[in-house]
């Protein structure tokens, strides 16, 4: 594969769906998801890409149950906690960076991302981007808050100023969007930083989502043409 996309963005979706359809508690999914996602990483970056922005919680997944909200929170917090993965992530040189509404998260959810992120802010071989309590859209409302707190006159505030205030600031916009799940929409993530990303679907629900299919979706982005509106 001579073209890698430099920086992939992950819909790890259809956890619930693949665990219905298998008679199973939607709780496993999410489980299964999560481990999946871990093995995601090092495909990713046994291929040469550089940073990886998946979604792991949505603004809007705030309405589902207490009860699967609440497992979903344990989970995330076990995920970034766990002592087997941290030394993973550090043989592995991984950098973890959460992006959303930390404010929104359980208290020990947010002392968990502030010892990951300390952990693992010098790693260099990969950028893990995990979005949990994440919107697009309110990731370009709280950069323009920003900019309006800093009293940045409109004639300045430019498409390069509003990149920089988002929560992916300093990292170059994804190359490629993988969502497997078999939906076909945005469902507000990325929305300005995937303006010009390719886009690849997937009919298998994540947890189905393998190895080969990641190399599928590398060589069908290889073969396309970025002209960039040109």
């Amino acid at each position: 594969m001579k073209t890698i996309p430099y920086h992939v963005v992950l819909f790890p979706d259809g956890n619930r769906r693949w665990a219905k359809e298998k008679g199973l508690p939607a709780l496993k999914g999410h489980w299964e998801g999560y481990k999946n996602l871990l093995k995601f990483c090092r495909w990713c970056q046994k291929r040469g890409v550089k940073v990886i922005t998946a979604f792991g919680f949505s603004t809007e997944n705030w309405d589902r149950s207490k009860r699967e909200v609440s497992y979903l929170m344990k989970l995330l917090e076990r995920g970034i906690s766990d002592k087997s993965h941290i030394k993973d992530l550090q043989k592995y040189k991984v950098k973890v960076k959460i992006i959303g509404q930390k404010k929104r998260l359980p208290e020990s959810l947010q002392k968990a991302i502030t010892r990951i992120e300390a952990l693992t802010k010098n790693n260099n071989e990969l950028q893990l981007n995990l979005a949990i309590s994440y919107g697009g859209r309110w990731d370009i409302v709280q950069a323009v808050q920003q900019i309006v707190r800093k009293k940045i006159p409109s004639p300045k505030i430019t498409e390069e100023l509003i990149t920089n205030h988002l929560s992916t600031a300093g990292l170059p916009d994804p190359d490629l969007i993988i969502r497997p799940g078999r939906e076909r929409r945005l469902s507000n993530f990325v929305l300005w930083q995937g303006a010009y990303s390719e886009l690849y679907f997937c009919e298998k629900y994540w947890p189905a989502f393998t190895e080969k299919d990641l190399d599928e979706a590398i060589r069908e982005y290889a073969q396309r043409n970025r002209r960039f509106g040109q």
